[in-house]
């Protein structure tokens, strides 16, 4: 995913950028899934304020300013928001695992 193609997927979320976990799926070359449940099965290693789950409402505003739909009949779950600062740990922590 080229530079110019990440900044079209970066959203602002309650004053806060932030990247959407399908979106950051496609940047590790993962599926959306697997990268929530190895975030999931590693939570001990990130701060608890680390990423954070859209409330309906939120999804519901930032859906209007998404080009694409997620795969057949929407989304089946509310999606994971990571800042700037998760993305950073989430990076380095994969180097390392």
């Amino acid at each position: 995913m080229k530079l110019k193609n990440i900044q079209t997927k970066i959203y602002e979320i309650g004053g806060q950028k932030v990247m959407l976990d399908f979106n950051l799926a496609e940047l590790y070359d993962v599926q959306t899934k697997n990268l929530n449940l190895a975030v999931k099965r590693n939570i001990q290693r990130f701060p608890d304020d680390f990423m954070s789950q859209l409330k309906k409402n939120e999804w519901d505003t930032l859906r209007l300013q998404i080009e694409t739909s997620i795969g057949r009949g929407g989304i089946r779950y509310l999606l994971h928001a990571f800042t700037e600062q998760d993305l950073a740990m989430l990076s380095w922590y994969s180097k390392f695992k």
